[in-house]
């Protein structure tokens, strides 16, 4: 058998373990051929890839970003899903031209839809969810998350020092648009005071009630760990929108700190680099036994496999009775609402 290998969307820590997860997998002990798609969707249609072989999948398991490139496949897309046969043609030919019996796509939300897409048409693919934001539906965890919450919370451990010293309240920004997991998980560990999350909203007399009282007790500073997606007026960067706020009402002297892309680069902690090996080996095992339109998942710490057309479209959101969040509500943690 011949597979590709591609990864598309944003890039996390661990895609390139997951890489040699397949790779190796599929080659030492599945006698296949692997070659690698590069820079996502786009090289797929224009035939673009390196063949990948034991050795050259050797030494990037450590490694950050990804060694075949990424790219966002929205006009892809468009392709795949076009009322036209000749635009959904243009993928087919590309496949079979490139002689593939399955094509393994790594990536997020957008990606398994799109890889969920393509299993419609009639390919053979396998996805493989892979994203900072821990939000793919069908899985208890993608790698990526943890290597971004532990540089989240060394971020607001540092912060710690800072604010003690100078008596600030500080607001940090995380990664996370639509779901708060990075900025949850984070927040928790880091120590952080408040914590406001794009799924539970804030009200911000509660956010200002709470940093009064913990001045009022005598504690010289707060830290606000905000999501980036949580919804703000105007269009300031919510670290912006909230220092700003803070400060205008308390007088308390607030400085803001946006994390930003630090959270996606870098190295793999050994978590993302185990569970990155892991989902690429089950990979190649669905490959050899012809299990198509599957994205491996870790469910009940088991690694396993869900249809890829119960994954398309949705999203996995932190919710109110999300065990961290009832646990930092009985700490005294406020999460705004």
């Amino acid at each position: 058998m011949k597979i590709g290998i591609l990864t598309s969307g944003g890039d996390a820590p661990g895609i390139n373990a997951t890489i040699r997860g397949v790779g190796k997998t599929a080659i030492n002990h599945y006698d296949m051929e692997v070659i690698g798609i590069l820079n996502g969707f786009t090289g797929l249609l224009e035939k673009d890839f390196v063949s990948l072989s034991d050795k050259s999948l050797s030494g990037i398991l450590n490694l950050g970003g990804t060694i075949l490139g990424t790219t966002r496949e929205k006009t892809f897309r468009k392709l795949v899903s076009s009322p036209d046969e000749k635009d959904r043609q243009q993928i087919k030919n590309a496949y079979h031209e490139l002689g593939l019996d399955c094509l393994v796509c790594i990536g997020g939300n957008g990606t398994q839809r799109t890889s969920w897409m393509l299993s419609e048409i009639g390919l053979n693919v396998i996805g493989v969810p892979k994203t900072i934001d821990n939000d793919v539906y069908g899985t208890d965890v993608t790698f990526g998350f943890d290597s971004a919450v532990s540089i989240a919370t060394e971020a607001i451990d540092r912060l710690h020092s800072t604010a003690s010293s100078h008596r600030r309240v500080m607001v940090i920004e995380l990664m996370g648009h639509h779901a708060g997991w990075i900025t949850l998980y984070a927040g928790m560990a880091g120590g952080a005071d408040i914590i406001l999350l794009p799924e539970l909203g804030y009200n911000m007399k509660v956010v200002i009630e709470k940093i009064n009282q913990r001045m009022e007790a005598g504690k010289a500073y707060s830290i606000v760990a905000v999501a980036e997606g949580i919804e703000v007026p105007g269009k300031e960067r919510p670290a912006l929108y909230f220092a700003r706020k803070i400060e205008e009402v308390t007088g308390f002297e607030t400085r803001e700190t946006v994390l930003g892309y630090i959270q996606r680069g870098g190295s793999p902690t050994s978590y993302d680099r185990n569970l990155g090996t892991l989902l690429g080996g089950h990979a190649a095992d669905l490959i050899y036994e012809r299990k198509f339109g599957r994205m491996v998942s870790k469910i009940d710490n088991k690694i396993t496999d869900v249809a890829l057309k119960d994954v398309a479209g949705k999203l996995r959101l932190v919710s109110p009775d999300t065990p961290l969040v009832l646990q930092g509500q009985r700490m005294g943690i406020s999460f705004g609402i």
